[in-house]
């Protein structure tokens, strides 16, 4: 459908059409909410509803929204293309997790592309964070990344966030707005990287100077670790070198997503990044 029609919201009848009774596109959301990799799942919230509409590289199925919703869509520009049906706030309820804070909007989307390290050869700044599996911690990351015009950040397949509904909402639409790679193991990926010629620095409290005295080449792979285990060692080794936040006040340690954003402010300003 074109990008500037809008479609007609019809109303489902399948609502309420018999106990028991799940339309076959709802029983493939319904199952898909455990393990989001393996099919279509719901993102939801104004700001992750509308930034999945922005990227051409989310493959968008329905949207399900209330009629407030959908007017607020339209005023910031949204101009739904896919088919879209009017539901009240509680019957999107039923749709997502318990207690989702959707704001009247759900958008039935598939997961976005797998990217790769092929995928990065013209980038400048990469994050890479190793086993951090806090999904608030990765969605406040996705947001700083995307404010500070990293190219992408990278995740470990296991013991991080998958890419479903709940990281969605935490980035906020971030999401939709980054490259978000996932390799199921970190210390090769950082070898790749250095292939394509990447200055790979990892954050360490033992590193041998302070992330602002470490010396920046063109292309930057930032590595943080988890909170408390820190940047696993063969990760570690993998680097090129490690390097130290070092706070001037009486707490010395930050928690990843702060210790992102200054990481991510350093190594610009190191860069020469505009």
């Amino acid at each position: 459908m074109s990008q500037n029609k809008r479609p007609k919201p019809t109303k489902d009848k399948s609502f309420g059409a018999g106990k028991g009774h799940i339309p076959p596109w709802k029983k493939k959301a319904m199952t898909s909410r455990t393990d989001p990799d393996d099919g279509p799942f719901y993102i939801y919230g104004l700001h992750t509803v509308e930034a999945a509409f922005a990227n051409p590289s989310r493959k968008r199925h329905k949207l399900v929204i209330s009629q407030n919703a959908l007017r607020r869509l339209e005023e910031r520009g949204v101009r739904p293309d896919v088919p879209v049906e009017i539901q009240s706030p509680r019957a999107i309820d039923k749709l997502l997790p318990k207690d989702a804070v959707h704001q009247g909007a759900a958008l039935y989307v598939d997961p976005l592309p797998h990217y790769g390290a092929e995928e990065l050869q013209g980038g400048k700044l990469v994050l890479a964070l190793d086993q951090v599996t806090d999904p608030h911690n990765v969605g406040a990351i996705l947001r700083s990344a995307v404010a500070l015009s990293a190219d992408a950040v990278v995740t470990t397949r296991r013991h991080a966030p998958e890419e479903g509904p709940v990281l969605a909402k935490t980035a906020s639409g971030a999401l939709d707005m980054i490259r978000h790679v996932r390799v199921p193991n970190m210390a090769r990926f950082v070898k790749e990287m250095r292939e394509q010629g990447y200055q790979a620095i990892a954050l360490d409290s033992e590193g041998p100077a302070a992330l602002e005295n470490t010396e920046f080449s063109e292309k930057t792979l930032l590595v943080l670790g988890s909170e408390g285990k820190g940047v696993r060692q063969g990760v570690r080794e993998a680097c090129d070198t490690l390097a130290r936040l070092d706070m001037p006040g009486e707490i010395k340690s930050l928690n990843v997503s702060n210790a992102a954003v200054l990481s991510l402010y350093v190594a610009r300003m190191k860069m020469g990044l505009s």
